[in-house]
């Protein structure tokens, strides 16, 4: 490609693909599919059900941006698009939201697990059985609480932004981050020493 985008900014990329800049639009969508993966992943378990809604997330993000009135209010217009791609799909499935979780991290593998070369075996081990211990309690909390602590602690958002992705009011969203957090707490106790 020998476009090559003149600005880091994310407003100025959003203003850009906006106005019809389809090389600034592909940036954007390539900046945030790791993190509406990574939303999704947390939200749930089925990996190839994570991929397809991607790309549908993906997919509106690109084709209503220029709705999105306020180039700021991006992150949050972002999760809300997810949070509702999410529960849309589980109501048109008729089905509730399935909080199993293996018995084996190794029947949970993800591809894009990145490699620590620098820690020994038992570190390794350690740290995978975190994972998957922190996945799981992130599953066994309620809806609300689930997506209230991943758009707080997985994407730094702040709680005015997540109020707005979840139609709440900010003492909600705090209320449901509180809970959240004391819930895992309670789960990890075993790991946590």
């Amino acid at each position: 490609m020998n476009y090559k985008i003149k600005t880091n900014n994310l407003n100025e990329l959003i203003e850009l693909a906006q106005k019809g800049d389809l090389e600034a639009l592909e940036e954007i969508i390539r900046r945030q599919q790791k993190n509406v993966f990574a939303t999704l992943y947390y939200l749930n378990a089925k990996p190839d059900e994570i991929m397809d809604l991607t790309q549908e997330i993906l997919f509106k993000v690109a084709k209503n941006i220029k709705k999105l009135k306020n180039p700021r209010t991006f992150k949050s217009w972002l999760n809300q698009i997810i949070i509702n791609q999410f529960y849309d799909t589980l109501r048109k499935k008729q089905k509730s939201v399935k909080k199993v979780c293996l018995d084996s991290p190794e029947e949970n593998k993800k591809e894009f697990d990145i490699p620590d070369h620098a820690s020994n075996p038992y570190q390794k081990a350690l740290d995978k059985e975190l994972e998957h211990a922190i996945k799981c309690s992130i599953h066994k909390l309620p809806d609300p609480f689930k997506a209230a602590i991943i758009m707080r602690e997985l994407q730094g958002l702040s709680y005015e932004e997540i109020a707005r992705a979840t139609n709440s009011n900010i003492g909600t969203v705090k209320s449901r981050i509180a809970r959240a957090r004391l819930k895992l707490q309670e789960y990890l106790k075993p790991y946590i020493s």
